[in-house]
């Protein structure tokens, strides 16, 4: 499912602020980078089911991998968990209206913190 609308395409932000706001909201950049990609992730476990809210962006200026980079964010994405397969976006997907709405709230408190800072 994607969060379109919301303003994260228009938005470039220094990644060292960047990860510092994503984590403080749960979303965890670990191992899913590149040295031009970002990925933030945030699991929720609902009942057996997992689900993943995730901020994607890659680097219009910089190295990720050198921790120096400017960062463009893409549209943001809920994803469900398929063991053995993996995350699966598409638009045939249900996703429960209470995890939704905690994902926008999260996303336009991400947002607003980013804008402060946004280049």
């Amino acid at each position: 499912m994607k969060f379109e609308n919301m303003g994260y395409e228009n938005m470039k932000a220094d990644l060292i602020r960047l990860d510092e706001v994503m984590l403080d909201y749960g979303l965890v950049r670990e191992g899913q980078w590149d040295y031009e990609r970002v990925t933030y992730d945030r699991k929720f476990e609902l009942k057996e089911e997992v689900f993943y809210l995730r901020v994607r962006g890659y680097a219009v200026e910089g190295d990720v991998g050198a921790h120096k980079a400017t960062i463009q964010l893409l549209t943001p994405l809920l994803g469900k968990y398929y063991y053995p397969f993996g995350v699966e976006y598409g638009e045939g997907e249900t996703f429960p209206t209470s995890l939704v709405n905690q994902c926008k709230k999260i996303l336009d408190d991400v947002k607003a913190e980013v804008e402060k800072f946004a280049l």
